[in-house]
Parts: structure tokens; sequence; C-alpha cells
């Protein structure tokens, strides 16, 4: 909990209460997982984590909007980083998962930061307090 989420609150609470005294628009985007949208056997502290997450990121979106300040949140699926691909090198691990995952292959880190650019970026002016699944289809099939 203190890293997936109360880290993200304490930093957006700095951040923000600078940007809201200078006046200075811009956007925020949250890391959280598509771990937020389902329950994950054996996960519950990461999925409870990153649930608030998302939560959190709703109630920025709500409470900033009014600076100009756009809050959004990106939720990937397993993300082929070192410590990724340390814990779903195992086919007897991954396969599984990747059976559930239409596009069939998890994601890759500059997957998820396109995601980021995009949301930070002008070209999403009007997307405001939306959590975006970066996860190959898998969500489509669970909600």
């Amino acid at each position: 909990m203190n890293v997936n989420l109360r880290s993200a609150f304490l930093l957006s609470q700095k951040v923000v209460r600078g940007m809201v005294s200078r006046g200075v628009q811009g956007s925020i985007v949250n890391v959280s997982s598509k771990a937020a949208l389902v329950g994950l056997d054996k996960h519950v502290a990461y999925c409870s984590s990153k649930g608030g997450m998302d939560q959190l990121t709703r109630v920025m979106a709500s409470e900033l909007g009014q600076h100009r300040i756009r809050v959004n949140s990106v939720n990937p699926t397993v993300v082929l980083t070192e410590m990724g691909k340390r814990a779903w090198s195992d086919p007897s691990v991954s396969e599984p998962m990747l059976k559930k995952i239409p596009m069939g292959k998890f994601a890759e880190p500059s997957d998820v930061s396109d995601a980021v650019l995009f949301l930070l970026s002008d070209s999403s002016s009007m997307i405001h307090g939306i959590t975006l699944p970066v996860d190959g289809g898998y969500l489509c099939s669970k909600l």
C-alpha cells in the first residue's frame, strides 16, 4: 500500500499544490494495473492498492479539473520489465495468463510509456478521469 498508493498520493499532493499556486495547467498520469479492475487470486494487497489508485485518479480528476489539471491512469497487464520477465518467464506461470489475453502477449515497457505520453499530450486534452487499459484485450472478456 505504501508504494502503490500512499507514495502516489503524497507526491501528487506536493506537485498539485505547486501547480495550483502558480496557476499551471497540466496533466498527471498515475500508473495503475488491470488488477485494479478484476480480482486476481493471491493478489489481495496489490489489487486493493491499485483499486485505490484508480479511485485516487477519479477523485483528483473531479477536484482538479477546475484548475485545468487533467488526471488519468494507465492500467497495464503484465509488463516485460526485467522484474516482469523474471516473474513470468516460467511457461507454467505465464501460459495461463497469456491465454486470457486476446492478443496473446504481455506488454512491453514502450506500450505503457506510449500510453502515458499520449495522456500527457495535447492530443488528449479532453480525456480526463479515465483508467486506460493497456492489456491486449484482457479486460474485454472480464468486465
